[in-house]
């Protein structure tokens, strides 16, 4: 079975910061319609953080770099974002402790602890139109990839493509978490910010 290696794990989160980073204005624009506006700005605070400070990040094996940028981000991503982001960096973390690789199987363990964080979190769950509705589909697209013995490339295509399409289904969701909870039924027909960024990040990971 193939595996991903510690430096293939810090090269794809040195991705997302240049994602991230690049899609600042458009995740605002897209969080100005039923939130505050400042959800693009604030990741991108978090994320150019870890870039800055990314000679100092532990790296003794994948769970100690992750929880490392979890602890960066939620200490400078601001708003909502670094509680969320940085729960999720950090139960991915916990899953990862003292792993060199990891394989498909290990990997959607991984991503799993990463929602299991967040839940415990915010309470969020599927369909209440935050980043879980693309983070969980992309979850158990990995999971069903790994139970198929997948390869890693078409298990991630398709996984990037169960992310947008959850992202999607946002537009028909009323929002009853964050922000968004507050405008209810006119968030219709837009979809969430989060859940939005997911799947451009994982979309966007596959051209790197």
């Amino acid at each position: 079975m193939e595996t991903i290696s510690k430096d293939q794990v810090m090269h794809t989160v040195a991705a997302m910061c240049d994602i991230i980073i690049k899609n600042e204005v458009p995740f605002c624009e897209l969080d100005s319609v039923a939130g505050d506006g400042d959800f693009g700005m604030s990741l991108a605070k978090g994320f150019k953080q870890i870039q800055a400070q990314w000679a100092e990040l532990e790296t003794d094996d994948i769970g100690a770099f992750l929880k490392s940028c979890g602890m960066v981000i939620t200490e400078h991503c601001g708003g909502a974002s670094g509680p969320i982001w940085g729960s999720a960096f950090r139960g991915m973390g916990k899953s990862a402790q003292d792993k060199a690789t990891l394989n498909l199987i290990e990997l959607g363990e991984m991503l799993q602890a990463a929602v299991d964080a967040i839940q415990k979190r915010g309470g969020a769950k599927l369909g209440d139109k935050t980043l879980l509705d693309a983070l969980i589909p992309l979850v158990e697209s990995i999971k069903l990839s790994a139970a198929a013995q997948s390869a890693l490339l078409p298990a991630f295509q398709e996984a990037a493509k169960a992310a947008v399409e959850g992202a999607e289904k946002t537009k028909l969701i009323t929002a009853t978490k964050g922000r968004a909870s507050y405008v209810g039924e006119r968030s219709i027909n837009f979809p969430d910010a989060g859940a939005t960024a997911i799947g451009v990040i994982a979309t966007e990971l596959l051209m790197q």
